[in-house]
């Protein structure tokens, strides 16, 4: 094979791709990328057999073929050329002649018939979705994904589909977030699938703010289609926990907060909470918000709030990472933390689809 490229094309290309590509791989060949030259183009393939990715871009392509070379030090190396054309040339034997201007590299690849193929679904069930929208939902809620290898089933997000809504749901076991967003699907497209971590990871590099991305199912398979590239992934086996049961029904306390000015205060208090019971107080008083955090050996610290609250006097603890992650995630100027007492787990919301559910923390005062 052999083809022209821009620098610029081929380095994005690349990017897209290489993340999935393993430090540990079992096997040599999934160390390296797969490249394709055909008439459309040239298309970049990578996969750690449990997700795939592939983009197509374009090349002025002399001579049709494939190989697969290392993935990380071919773009390493198209990283380090000047922005120019750059001339790819293989051998019959998987060497790889690149050559830009005055540089020169030439480096050995393995042929593409070891290359694991890419991930084939019949007939899916497929729908599209706004890529903004999916972002925005992915973003509210990855960070709660629970990274205890143990309950594997918690190793992703939750992907819902019914009654015409996509429902998003991370959970560790400590934290929930949910995001809901309106889609048009038909009836036999319901079911829930669980998207693992690396996928999501993924996932949330490809997606751009606008335009739309196409989702396709099939019974352990998902595939994301957007911007000339493909993501698929094998889905994690298992039945997700009853989410809805713990969130609360209806709650006591219903208190705005100004996101940004409650998220520094909790960051700043957090600073003298210990690293092994750590926590930070909330403790509600008509019209003020005081957080405080005591160690023990270390010190303490308080920050104190004006806000507007005229219930009874109210005490909680939770742990401060848990309480950061969701405002530092949302956009919104006002949340509202919703409670009923300090042993009762507290609910974050905003105005519109979107609740953090957290469990406090039993702390001596």
């Amino acid at each position: 094979m052999k083809l022209a490229v821009t620098k610029e094309a081929l380095l994005e290309g690349l990017q897209r791709i290489q993340n999935v590509v393993s430090n540990r791989a079992t096997l040599p060949v999934l160390s390296n990328a797969l490249l394709e030259a055909t008439e459309a183009g040239l298309r970049l393939t990578t996969t750690d057999l449990e997700v795939s990715i592939r983009c197509t871009i374009e090349a002025k392509v002399e001579r049709t073929g494939s190989t697969t070379l290392p993935a990380r030090r071919l773009a390493a190396i198209v990283r380090e050329l000047p922005s120019s054309e750059v001339v790819i040339d293989v051998d019959a034997k998987n060497a790889a002649s690149i050559r830009c201007g005055a540089s020169f590299f030439k480096i050995y690849g393995l042929p593409q018939e070891e290359f694991p193929t890419f991930p084939s679904f019949g007939e899916p069930k497929s729908f599209t979705l706004k890529q903004g929208e999916l972002k925005d939902g992915l973003r509210k809620t990855s960070y709660a994904i629970s990274s205890d290898e143990t309950r594997y089933v918690l190793n992703g997000i939750l992907f819902s589909l019914s009654d015409n809504k996509l429902t998003l749901v991370a959970t560790d076991g400590r934290r929930l977030a949910l995001f809901d967003s309106d889609i048009e699907f038909p009836k036999s497209h319901e079911r829930d699938f669980i998207l693992p971590t690396k996928a999501v990871t993924e996932l949330q590099r490809l997606l751009g703010e606008e335009g739309e991305v196409t989702i396709s199912t099939s019974d352990n398979l998902a595939s994301y289609e957007l911007n000339g590239a493909q993501l698929a992934s094998k889905l994690v086996e298992g039945n997700y926990p009853n989410y809805r049961q713990v969130i609360p029904a209806e709650a006591k306390e219903r208190i705005s907060l100004e996101r940004e000015a409650f998220l520094n205060c909790v960051r700043r208090v957090s600073l003298l909470s210990s690293d092994k019971t750590s926590s930070v107080r909330l403790n509600f008083t008509k019209n003020n918000l005081d957080i405080t955090a005591n160690t023990p050996e270390v010190g303490e610290a308080k920050e104190s709030m004006a806000i507007n609250y005229r219930g009874k006097d109210l005490s909680i603890a939770f742990n401060p990472e848990f309480l950061m992650d969701p405002l530092r995630s949302l956009p919104n100027d006002e949340v509202f933390l919703e409670l009923i007492d300090e042993m009762s787990p507290g609910v974050l919301k905003i105005q519109s689809p979107f609740l953090y559910v957290i469990m406090p923390m039993r702390v001596s005062v």
